[in-house]
């Protein structure tokens, strides 16, 4: 089969689309033929290796694991002896190592569910690692209860998208923010009130929050505290990719230690796939109270042009890749000409020297 591999860090040109031999289940597992996938933030800081405390777990000079992606959707190929929960033919969707491929084979009980009917292998390879992180941001983290008012911070992005939609499932009333040209984006998603960020800042109005998903990580713990109700929550998903070593840390670390001196609470988790959270947001987009924002569909070989695209934090939703059955042999990839820039910044360029 083909997938997408990375054999070293540095910028998405590092990614190398081979052939491998195709997985076999296991008596537990169930082999996907892939239909779809999608980018995340997470393909970016793994194919950077940046910021390098990363590489404390995924290898320090070069990935010990060099498969790449993580979400996918697809048709169930064959199973084990042992399942019992898929049959050959199902059409799933759900995350794993190694999404950017033509296969790739899961655990019966891990992170896979059956795929809504409604929606197309494109929008449910939209759903897991993004529409989870905004689950359990809100529901797990925020605590959120129907009525409350919540903020979402960065509302067009992927788990923005997600996170706007799902809390008002769960009966919030919902402010997003986002720039100008995504209003009408999500105001169109079911928010109650949108903040367009160039126009107002939102930590120096009067209105006041339960609780605040923070995507962007643009404003300080102090001023978020301004904006939120008494023992509020801020969870902090996104921050500012600032500093080569820790990044995102410093910020949150911030909000940790501001969280013992106050009454307001200031969170960060790392979102855990799981199938049960899978299904739940099945059952959401089934009854059309979640649909998949797209922003743009790439293919197989285009991988690095789709992670270089994200990696410019201007994607209204999710980036996708198709993963059509005509792919060529072994060929290295390169982001497409004129349709990406580089946006790999010094850190970047510092990781690539530093994995030589």
């Amino acid at each position: 089969m083909q997938a997408v591999l990375q054999r070293c860090y540095g910028s998405p040109e590092v990614l190398t689309l081979e052939e491998i031999a195709k997985p076999t289940p296991a008596d537990n597992e169930v082999l996907v033929r892939v239909h779809a996938a999608a980018v995340n933030p997470l393909d970016w800081h793994s194919v950077a290796g940046w910021p390098y405390i990363m590489r404390l777990g995924s290898g320090v000079g070069s990935p010990n694991d060099p498969s790449t992606g993580v979400d996918f959707a697809g048709t169930v190929e064959s199973v084990g002896k042992q399942v019992t929960r898929f049959k050959p033919g199902d059409e799933v969707f759900g995350g794993r190592g190694g999404a950017f491929a033509e296969y790739v084979v899961v655990r019966e009980d891990r992170a896979i569910a059956l795929k809504p009917t409604n929606l197309t292998f494109d929008q449910a390879a939209a759903i897991p690692l993004a529409a989870v992180t905004a689950l359990q941001a809100l529901r797990n983290q925020g605590h959120i209860q129907a009525g409350q008012k919540v903020l979402i911070n960065g509302a067009s992005g992927g788990v923005g998208t997600f996170a706007v939609q799902i809390a008002k499932s769960l009966g919030a009333e919902v402010t997003g923010v986002c720039s100008t040209r995504n209003v009408d984006l999500v105001r169109s998603l079911g928010a109650d009130h949108v903040v367009d960020y160039k126009e107002e800042d939102f930590t120096t109005s009067d209105r006041r929050y339960a609780v605040i998903i923070d995507n962007v990580g643009n404003h300080s713990p102090l001023a978020l505290r301004q904006v939120l109700e008494p023992n509020g929550i801020v969870v902090i998903v996104g921050a500012p990719k600032r500093g080569p070593w820790i990044g995102m840390l410093g910020g949150v670390i911030k909000g940790m230690v501001l969280s013992r001196l106050v009454d307001e609470q200031f969170v960060f988790f790392v979102a855990h796939l799981n199938p049960d959270d899978l299904t739940f947001l099945a059952t959401l987009a089934s009854e059309g109270k979640m649909t998949p924002v797209l922003d743009r569909i790439f293919t197989l070989p285009e991988v690095p042009a789709a992670i270089e695209y994200l990696a410019g934090w201007h994607a209204r939703g999710k980036v996708v890749v198709r993963v059509p059955p005509d792919l060529t042999h072994s060929q290295n990839l390169k982001p497409t000409p004129n349709v990406v820039s580089n946006v790999f910044n010094e850190s970047s360029k510092r990781s690539m020297t530093l994995s030589r």
